[in-house]
């Protein structure tokens, strides 16, 4: 595959919550490619910051090609971003990675944190495809963002640990609360979630995939900074793991040691 970087048109910019916002931008590689659980990542103006701010893809609007991705401010990188305004330009590579698979079966989605936005995209391809809704279960610290979009696509339940909305308490108490049950279970988010997931759903065999959040640099597999634990020798590096930029960010729970 050939990594390019692009110079993109910025569409819109939304403040969605008090440091998140949402970035739409056109491009026609980008939006007639890119798959849910993949990414992109987007280079500073900033010529000191030198590495790329990597991205899950939120939305994707073929019809209009327009790629959307939610950020948190964390840092100068994204804090430079949200100073970027409709009608401007910025340089963008993707898609990048490999995402979800879809096979039509019962789905759960679940999401922690800043994992939640790419279960938009996953959510809305999953009623396009079966005709069914799926069920997304999302958790959140205390202020909530995007259940009104998850809603047009599927049944949400929320849970937050303060309990101001849904139910109090983490993912996995709104899934046992409300005897949850799928062929197929899609998450994202902090890795203590993915792990609870894994061992609820693993003695029930159900078919688990996983999308890893981390650190990355390049963003194509060349640095190895960004690999995680697997079962299996990986090919490229000879030792047991795998490039979450490459081989990932989506994954079958089984090839990974969480």
């Amino acid at each position: 595959m050939e990594y390019k970087r692009e110079s993109v048109l910025i569409t819109s910019q939304v403040k969605i919550t008090s440091d998140i916002y949402r970035i739409s931008f056109q491009s026609v590689t980008m939006a007639q490619n890119g798959k849910p659980g993949q990414f992109v990542t987007v280079y500073c103006r900033d010529g000191s910051r030198l590495l790329p701010r990597p991205f899950g893809i939120s939305e994707i609007d073929k019809e209009k090609n327009e790629v959307s991705f939610v950020y948190k401010v964390v840092g100068g990188g994204t804090e430079e971003f949200t100073t970027y305004r409709p009608g401007e330009f910025m340089e963008v590579m993707g898609p990048l990675g490999n995402g979800f698979s879809l096979d039509g079966k019962k789905a759960l989605l679940v999401g922690g944190g800043t994992g939640i936005p790419i279960l938009l995209e996953l959510a809305k391809q999953i009623k396009q495809t079966t005709g069914r809704e799926a069920v997304t279960v999302v958790g959140f610290r205390d202020e909530t963002y995007l259940t009104a979009e998850l809603s047009k696509y599927s049944r949400v339940l929320v849970a937050t640990e303060d309990g101001s909305k849904g139910t109090k308490g983490n993912v996995l108490d709104v899934i046992n609360q409300s005897g949850l049950e799928a062929d197929v279970v899609y998450a994202c988010g902090p890795h203590p979630m993915l792990r609870a997931l894994k061992n609820h759903f693993g003695p029930l065999q159900v078919e688990l995939q996983i999308s890893m959040e981390e650190k990355m640099a390049c963003g194509i597999g060349a640095c190895l900074a960004c690999t995680c634990k697997s079962r299996e020798t990986d090919p490229y590096t000879k030792v047991h793991n795998k490039r979450i930029c490459k081989e990932g960010p989506v994954f079958d729970s089984n090839e990974v040691l969480l």
